[in-house]
């Protein structure tokens, strides 16, 4: 799973299948990883109820941002109308309702070598954890700064969407490693076809 997307809205983003490939948060197990890796969860928290609907509420909010990111991307963050639009204003309102509801509470606590460690408190509810990933996109879709910020990879065959901090904000790929390094290769291999059709 990727996180170097820059906000935690948009690495829920980067699990969405590319086009014919595989779904990235098929199961709770994936699921667990991913709310882990983007640091909505310590590592050792319990998360027993997780299940079945919380995959599908957290795949419902990655269509939701999906379709407002790109609106916004696109230069048509809507207003009334039918289509498009429409489906952007129930995308709108759905993700202020999961934005509503409070995210977990945080509380240190000591391990068991003594060092003050972050743990969730109380009972951890998907509704919750929903929250703060639907904050985040709040934020994000009304920061003038950051909406001028977002970027599509330019790599062949990615659409992972990211903002772009880089000096300069000249940054093409979502991954310099993953679709730079794929475009470098790519280049040099047109390159080399075409010295040697050359010869």
């Amino acid at each position: 799973m990727w996180f170097d997307s820059g906000r935690v809205c948009l690495d829920l983003l980067a699990t969405h299948p590319p086009r014919g490939g595989p779904e990235q948060i098929r199961d709770g197990d994936e699921l667990r990883l991913w709310l882990v890796g983007a640091g909505l969860v310590p590592d050792r928290t319990p998360l027993g109820l997780l299940g079945p609907d919380w995959v599908a509420a957290f795949r419902a909010l990655r269509g939701d941002v999906d379709h407002l990111v790109r609106a916004e991307l696109a230069g048509a963050g809507g207003g009334p109308g039918p289509g498009p639009v429409a489906d952007a204003r129930d995308a709108l309102a759905r993700l202020n309702e999961a934005a509503a509801g409070a995210p977990p509470g945080l509380c240190a606590v000591r391990d068991q070598e003594g060092h003050l460690v972050r743990e969730l408190c109380g009972r951890v509810e998907c509704a919750g954890l929903l929250s703060s990933v639907a904050r985040d996109a709040v934020e994000l879709l009304t920061d003038p700064g950051d909406l001028a910020l977002l970027r599509t990879c330019a790599g062949e065959g990615c659409a992972r969407v990211y903002l772009d901090t880089s000096r300069g904000h000249r940054r093409r790929w979502c991954s310099s490693e993953r679709c730079g390094n794929r475009e470098r290769v790519a280049r040099h291999r047109r390159r080399t076809r075409r010295g040697v059709g050359a010869g």
